[in-house]
Order: structure tokens, then C-alpha cells, then sequence
């Protein structure tokens, strides 16, 4: 029925050629306009679990909360002692000034050396003395440089705003709202650091600066997104070449690379048009969809040729390849589309996004490479030199019929299923190591510091692919604060932040979290309650502690930081600076916090909510990637499983095709935990989408393989034909894609590097579990006359 269906959409598409073509024409330019417009965008919203709990109770005080979408400028001396001497101290102040410029910077919240809310206070005999951390009437003198350093040590920012060891300072600038719908311009704000940085290094040469946020981050990630398309077109051109020496025929060749490159401009066009845009987590998409474009134009390629060895029209040649491939190759797609859709079900909003455009490019691939291919080769026809050599071919035995054939054979079948059912235990085995999230210290997306390893001297400039982590590590080795702050909200009625059962109870939350393993320090109202009073009692410590006397408390908060409680002292944020945002140390930290919640929630005192900060979106991305990625990964074979069905009318069939895909996948998680790569945004669209690639080498081939047993052959002489055409297609795909994204590795994005190291081992498994498992699996599932009795009935 299948037949009768291809046959007739194959004679209604291809009585109308012309109209097609022009369409497809007419679409592509109108597609591609649209492509040209669409943007690049780093939008925090889409890389938040927006609908996860910690995420909610975040916006719940969105406007006494910050997200830690902040930047912090490090402005270090790298020829002095320490950072007193004039010339470093205008550098500083002309650096501030150009941070509270910056657009997309609270200027409310902008701490410096040279900002009036970073003051020092003291307690003398004649009372409380204070004012500006900058001298009245600073001059750049000696006095005045002795008045500044005397002034920071009664500030308390050493370790914070000053480096322990004085040779830097910060300018910390707060981001304007995240979440809100006027949203900081990530890439114009990182450009303009680099700007800020680039100019007063050159200005200054006793100055190095250093620049750390998540904005920053991000920029850094999206500048190197024309690296990104420089790769692709890098592979674009090296599958054209290899194609054109694999099938000898120029037209062909260019067909298939200009088709599959009008699928990505189709997919791109499309996306622009529903108002989506395109972040550095989803610039992989294009490639895929040209890879999986390419996968299938192989295909169209191989059999068409075949026909025409066999002496057919170039017009019947290509109907006759449209009408074989047309089930197989709709299959696949669809299949892919679905699979990918699945992601879907992960509230991250790159994620999502990503699974609707990848979905959306595997849909046009059924138009650009399905339906337009064969009907442009329909014209063209295949060169002289491509016939001969498959005619050549069939008069000598195939490479891989030799190699893969004897397969079929029960001996090396049942020895290849052992080996499958081994790899599936040792995959399982090894994958227990995976982790979800962050592995490493600072930005894992881009390189790790070689300062980790080696001494680097003062002044050091690192190369750009490494500068970001360096300038983490700088921050943390110099500094008591941390690139990674873990926000608790403490809840309290009105005017209640600062009553003895709150600041008690938040005090035995610090103790408790100050002894979790990887928590550096802890800052909350009760630890400022403490000093304060110290101060007020002549430095006494035997006064750090929390009065009962609710007069005292309330003369306390005249003092306090206007950061550790909110206007209407109903919220007491728990600031809590991590070592690293491992996802081991986030596990540990929220665990503690939700077990401390758990027994010591009290609605009438306090109650502690997480979170927020930097740490905070972390752990939430966490928690939400590890609750659905077996969910997902078992709905992509799901879908996979009933589409095969479907198809084949065959549970074997499902057999055949889904457990090399399913080996792939196991090993792909177990070559994760090896190499230290978590399970995280960057990574998990791969381990789907490499799903959605895997699918369509099984399917082609088992596609083939049933169509030559329906004629009567045993299963090896049958497969021996399959290699000839099909399988030598998909030989030719998976080592092609696997060449072409081995270069990602010396990417100047490390997940990308990653991507690529993945992405090759996904396309040379999944066609090696296609020529090399499926037959095995077949020796013992198929048989050839009960394939030919179904299609007699």
C-alpha cells in the first residue's frame, strides 16, 4: 500500500517539475530576506527555569532581590607595592566614572573606592566618627594617600571592594532588572567593557583589568559567534569536496551542498519570521540541519546513481529514486522532528526555542533535499564518470560487503550481540559518574585559565579564549568574595527583619552553612548586627553578639547595610559566597538550606526560601535538567519506537533500529562522565539530537535490507546488496559529518569543542552500530520468507 501511495505522489509531484521548482525558488529568496534579519541574543529570560520554584520565589521579591546579574571591574596595579600611589588612583576613579555611564547599569548600585556609599566608621571616646573611604580634599599627596589607607582598613572592604594583598580594587556594578522586559544589551555592554579595558590599559601601563559577571560571560560567548559560522562554513566546504571525490559528478554534488545549505537558510528564515532569534546555544542547529540534510541528499545521490548505471532516463531515474526513498526518508524526518520536539519539555527557554528551530529545519529538509533534489537531478542527470563507477563497482565485491557481511553469520552475530550487551553494561556502568551541571571552576563554556597550572607573573595577559577564567581565578585568589553567591530569602512579617527570634534564627542558619563544605563565607543581617554592636561598644568583643533588647537591634539598623534588608524589613537575604558552582557544591548548599527550612520555618518569625544570586539560577537549571533528561530521552525513543512501527508494521524492526541507537547513546554518556563534561544547557540538545542523526542511517539501511528480502534472498546476500548502495551511503555520511566537526575542537568556545567531540563520536557509533549491529540483530530477528509473505498479502 506503502508502494501504490509513493508512486502516485512521485507521478503527481513530478508532472508538475517547473511549478514546483519555481516555488522552491521564489520561498528561498523570501526565506532568505528573512534570514538576513535575524538576530543574536543572549536574553537571561530564556536561560532561566522560569517556571521552577526557586526561579518563582526569586520573583516574588524581584524588587528587593537581585538575580547576581552583576558585574565586578578589577582594576589591578602591576607595578607598585600596592594600589596607594596617584596615578593608579585616577586610573580608578576615571574607570568608575565610565562603569556608572555604562547603559544597562543601575547607578544606585555602583560600589568604587570612588563611590560616596563606600564609607568607614570608628568608635572614639568622643562618640562615632565616619565619612567617605576618599579623604576631603584628596590630592594624590603623600597625606592624603596615608589618610585613603588608613580610611580602607576602617572601612571593611579589605577582601571585598580591596584585595587582601592591596594590589587591586573593584568597581562592583548591579545590572538593571534581568527579568524585566527591557533587558540589558549583553553584547553592546561586554563590548563596551572590552572598550573600557582596552583604553585605560593602553593609557595606564602600570594598569591591568580584569572583568567578571555573568553579562560578561555571555558577551565573551556571543563574540566568538562569527567564529562559530567561520566553522561552519569550514565544514560546509570540506562535505561539498569529499562528495564531489566520493560520487565523481560535479552536479550532483553541488545539488545536494546547495540544497542542504537552502534547508538551514529555510530554517533560519522561518525562525525570523515567528520573531524568534538565535542565541549561542542554538547557533549548533544550522550545522545539524545541514548535517542531517546532507545525510539524506547522500542517499538521494547513491540510489539515483544506481538507476542510472542500470540505464534509466535521468526523469526516471530520479522519480524512481523519489518513490524508493519517499516512505524511508519521510520516516526519518519525521521521526527527527518529533524527537527533537521532546526537549521541548524542559522549561528553559533556550532549550526550547532550540527544539522548535531544530524541528522546524528537519521539516524543510522533507522539501529542500526530499522533493527538490531528485527533481533537479531530474534535469541534470549524473555524469558519465559517476555511472562507470558504479558499474565497476558491481563487478567487484564492495569493501564494506566484505567487512560488514559476514555479520549476518550467526557465529560473529551472536558474538556481536555480546559484544553489544558488554558495551551497553559498560556504558551503564561508566554513565553512574555523569554529573549534571558545571564540572570545572569559573565559566566552563569557555577555556580553563592555564594560571590554574602554572605561575604566571604579575601583569599577565592572557590570550582572549582564556581571559574571562583568568580573570575569575583572579578574583577569587585575591579576594574574600566570590564569583559565585547563592542567595537565601528570609521571609518576616513587616518590620520583623530585625526582631531577636529572626536574626537568632538567620544566625543559626550561617553557623550551619559556614560548616557545609565548599561555602567560603556568609553574610547576613545577624553577622553585621554583631560587628556593629562590637563597634558601638569600643571594639569589645564581647558585644558580637545579638541583643534581646529590641531598642538596641533597632539602633543597630541605623547602621546597617541597606543590601541586607528590604525597605519595609519584611526580607533578610542571606548572602552565601561558594568556592565554585560545581554541581556538587550547589547540591550540597540547597540541601542544607532546605533541611535547615524544613525544621526551623516559622511563618510568624521567619521563613527561608531559595534562591537567588548567580548560584541560585545555577542550582535551578540543575534541578530542573536533572528532573527531565531521562523523561526526554525516553520520549525521543518512544516517538523513534512508534514511528518505526508504523513504518515497518514490524516490532523487529523497532529492534533492529532502535538498540544500536540506543548503544550510542549509553556510550555517549559514559565518554561525557570520562571526559568530564556535565549534563547541562550546552550539552543535553546534543544527546538528543544525536538521537534524531543516529535514526536515519537505521532506518535507510533496514529500509533496503527488508526490500531485497522480499525478493527471496538470504539475509547475507541481501545485506551484501544493501552495502553496495545504502550502507556505502551511510559509510560516506557518518565519516564525512564525523571530519567536519572534528575541527570544533580547537574552537575558542570550549562547549563547542565539547559539541564537536560529541557530536563525532555520535555520527561514526551510529554508523557503526548501523552497518555492523543491525545485522547481527537481524540474523536472529528477520526472515526472508516471512518478509516476502507479508508483502504477497
Amino acid at each position: 500500500m506503502s508502494g501504490r501511495i509513493s508512486k502516485t505522489i512521485a507521478g503527481g509531484l513530478f508532472s508538475i517539475r517547473p511549478v514546483v521548482l519555481l516555488l522552491f525558488i521564489a520561498a528561498t529568496v523570501f526565506l532568505g530576506f528573512q534570514a538576513s534579519k535575524i538576530q543574536l541574543n543572549t536574553d537571561i529570560r530564556k536561560m532561566v527555569p522560569l517556571g521552577h520554584p526557586y526561579i518563582q520565589n526569586f520573583l516574588e521579591h524581584k524588587d528587593d532581590m537581585s538575580l547576581g546579574n552583576d558585574v565586578r571591574v578589577i582594576v589591578a596595579e602591576t607595578q607598585s607595592e600596592d594600589i596607594f600611589n596617584p596615578e593608579y588612583m585616577t586610573a580608578l576613579k576615571e574607570i568608575t566614572d565610565e562603569v556608572f555611564a555604562l547603559d544597562g547599569v543601575d547607578p544606585s548600585k555602583i560600589s568604587s573606592l570612588w563611590t560616596s556609599n563606600v564609607r568607614w566608621n570608628e568608635v572614639t571616646e568622643q562618640g562615632f566618627q565616619g565619612g567617605e573611604v576618599i579623604p576631603a580634599g584628596y590630592d594624590g599627596s603623600e597625606a592624603t594617600l596615608e589618610d585613603l589607607r588608613t580610611n580602607v582598613l576602617r572601612s571593611g572592604q579589605v577582601g571585598r571592594l580591596v584585595a587582601d594583598n592591596f594590589q587591586s580594587s573593584v568597581v562592583h556594578a548591579h545590572l538593571l532588572d534581568a527579568l524585566g522586559e527591557n533587558g540589558v544589551d549583553i553584547p553592546v555592554l561586554a563590548a563596551r567593557l572590552e572598550e573600557i579595558r582596552a583604553t585605560y590599559q593602553d593609557k595606564y601601563p602600570n594598569v591591568r583589568i580584569h572583568i567578571v559577571g555573568l553579562a560578561k560571560k555571555a558577551g565573551d560567548v556571543m563574540a566568538a559567534a562569527e567564529e562559530v559560522a567561520m566553522f561552519f562554513f569550514f565544514t560546509l566546504a570540506l562535505i561539498a569536496v569529499l562528495l564531489l571525490l566520493d560520487t565523481r559528478c560535479l552536479r550532483s554534488a553541488m545539488t545536494v551542498t546547495v540544497c542542504s545549505f537552502v534547508a538551514v537558510i529555510w530554517q533560519l528564515g522561518i525562525v525570523s519570521t515567528l520573531g524568534f532569534t538565535i542565541d549561542p546555544y542554538s547557533m549548533l542547529v544550522p550545522f545539524l540541519v545541514f548535517a542531517i540534510a546532507v545525510s539524506h541528499g547522500v542517499q538521494i545521490v547513491n540510489t539515483l546513481a544506481n538507476y542510472a548505471a542500470e540505464g534509466q532516463t535521468p526523469l526516471d531515474a530520479a522519480r524512481n529514486t523519489f518513490q524508493s526513498l519517499y516512505v524511508p526518508g519521510m520516516v526519518a524526518l519525521v521521526s527527527d522532528a518529533i524527537g527533537f520536539l521532546t526537549l521541548y519539555i524542559i522549561d528553559v527557554g533556550v532549550i526550547r526555542e532550540l527544539a522548535m528551530a531544530a524541528s522546524i529545519g528537519v521539516a524543510v529538509i522533507i522539501i529542500t533535499n526530499l522533493i527538490v533534489v531528485p527533481m533537479v537531478l531530474s534535469y541534470l542527470g549524473v555524469s558519465g564518470a559517476s555511472v562507470r563507477k558504479i558499474q565497476a563497482g558491481e563487478k567487484k565485491e564492495h569493501p564494506l560487503a566484505g567487512l560488514f557481511a559476514r555479520f549476518t553469520r550467526k557465529p560473529l552475530a551472536a558474538l556481536s550481540i555480546v559484544i553489544a550487551v558488554a558495551g551497553y553494561g559498560v556504558g551503564i556502568y561508566m554513565s553512574q559518574d555523569l554529573k549534571i551541571g558545571d564540572l570545572d571552576k569559573g565559566a566552563p563554556e569557555l577555556w580553563p585559565d592555564p594560571c590554574e597550572e602554572m605561575d604566571c607573573p604579575r601583569g599577565y595577559e592572557p590570550k582572549p579564549r582564556y581571559r574571562y577564567n583568568h580573570d575569575v581565578n583572579f578574583l577569587v585568589s585575591n579576594y574574600s568574595v566570590s564569583a559565585d553567591v547563592l542567595v537565601v530569602m528570609g521571609k518576616t512579617p513587616v518590620e520583623s527583619c530585625n526582631t531577636y527570634p529572626a536574626m537568632q534564627t538567620v544566625d543559626d542558619l550561617s553557623w550551619t552553612l559556614r560548616n557545609v563544605e565548599g561555602v567560603q563565607d556568609v553574610v547576613t543581617i545577624s553577622s553585621a548586627t554583631k560587628l556593629i554592636s562590637t563597634n558601638m561598644n569600643e571594639g569589645s568583643l564581647k558585644w558580637a553578639t545579638i541583643s534581646r533588647d529590641q531598642y538596641a537591634l533597632n539602633n543597630v539598623m541605623s547602621f546597617m547595610p541597606d543590601s541586607l534588608y528590604n525597605l519595609d524589613c519584611s526580607l533578610a537575604p542571606v548572602y552565601v559566597f561558594l568556592d565554585d558552582h560545581k554541581a556538587e557544591t550547589l547540591d550540597r548548599v540547597t540541601a542544607a538550606v532546605a533541611d535547615f527550612a524544613e525544621k526551623r520555618n516559622n511563618e510568624e518569625v521567619i521563613e527561608f526560601k531559595l534562591a537567588s544570586g548567580n548560584a541560585g539560577v545555577e542550582a535551578a537549571t540543575n534541578q530542573t535538567i536533572e528532573a527531565n533528561q531521562y523523561p526526554m530521552l525516553a520520549l525521543v525513543y518512544a516517538v523513534v519506537s512508534i514511528l518505526v512501527l508504523i513504518a515497518f508494521r514490524s516490532i523487529r524492526a523497532v529492534i533492529c533500529i532502535i538498540v544500536p541507537l540506543g548503544l550510542t547513546s549509553i556510550l555517549c554518556q559514559a565518554l561525557m562522565a570520562h571526559l568530564g563534561i556535565g549534563v547541562k544547557v550546552a550539552t543535553l540538545p546534543v544527546i538528543a539530537l544525536g538521537v534524531g542523526i543516529g535514526v536515519d542511517y537505521g532506518i535507510y539501511i533496514y529500509s533496503k535490507l527488508a526490500h531485497y528480502l522480499k525478493q527471496g534472498m538470504d539475509l547475507e546476500s541481501a545485506y551484501r546488496e544493501t552495502l553496495k548502495t545504502t550502507g556505502k551511503a551511510v559509510a560516506f555520511t557518518g565519516i564525512t559529518l564525523a571530519v567536519g566537526v572534528i575541527f570544533w575542537a580547537f574552537s575558542s568556545i570550549k562547549f563547542q569543542a565539547d559539541m564537536g567531540i560529541l557530536l563525532t563520536f555520535m555520527f561514526l557509533w551510529n554508523m557503526i552500530g548501523a552497518l555492523w549491529l543491525l545485522p547481527a540483530l537481524g540474523c536472529f530477528l528477520l526472515k526472508p520468507d516471512a518478509a516476502r509473505a507479508r508483502q504477497n498479502s
